[in-house]
C-alpha cells in the first residue's frame, strides 16, 4: 500500500482531483488548509518582508491531500493524476509516494 501526499498549489483544480479519486476507485482521503513556508516567511515574519514582490503571482494557501492506494495502482494512478495537476508547469504542486509498513482503521483496504 502506498501513502500519497498531494500539495495542490492550484486549488481550483481541487474538485477534479477529488472526482478523479472516486472514479480511480480510492475509497476515501483527508483534504487539509496549508500554506507554503515562503507565505511565512514573506508575510508573517518582519525581517524578510522584503520578499513579498518576490511572491507576486503564488497563492496564500494550498489543499494538502493525503489518501492511500494499492500498490499495484500507483503509477497509473500517478499518470492520471499528472494529466490533471501538470506536475511539470511551476506553481501547480507536488506530490509524492510513500510506502506503508501497516495501517490502522482501514477495514476493506
Amino acid at each position: 500500500m502506498k501513502l500519497v501526499i498531494i500539495v495542490l498549489n492550484k486549488t481550483e483544480l481541487l474538485e477534479e482531483v477529488i472526482e478523479y479519486f472516486v472514479e480511480s476507485g480510492v475509497k476515501g482521503g483527508t483534504v487539509v488548509d496549508s500554506v507554503g513556508m515562503g507565505k511565512i516567511f514573506a508575510y508573517d515574519i518582519p525581517i524578510f518582508a522584503g520578499f513579498r514582490d518576490l511572491m507576486v503571482g503564488t497563492r496564500a494557501n494550498n489543499k494538502t491531500i493525503l489518501t492511500t492506494i494499492d500498490d499495484a495502482l500507483a503509477e497509473d494512478f500517478m499518470e492520471g493524476l499528472d494529466r490533471i495537476i501538470h506536475f511539470d508547469e511551476p506553481g501547480t504542486g507536488v506530490a509524492f509516494l510513500q510506502d506503508i509498513h501497516k495501517t490502522y482503521g482501514l477495514s476493506g483496504r
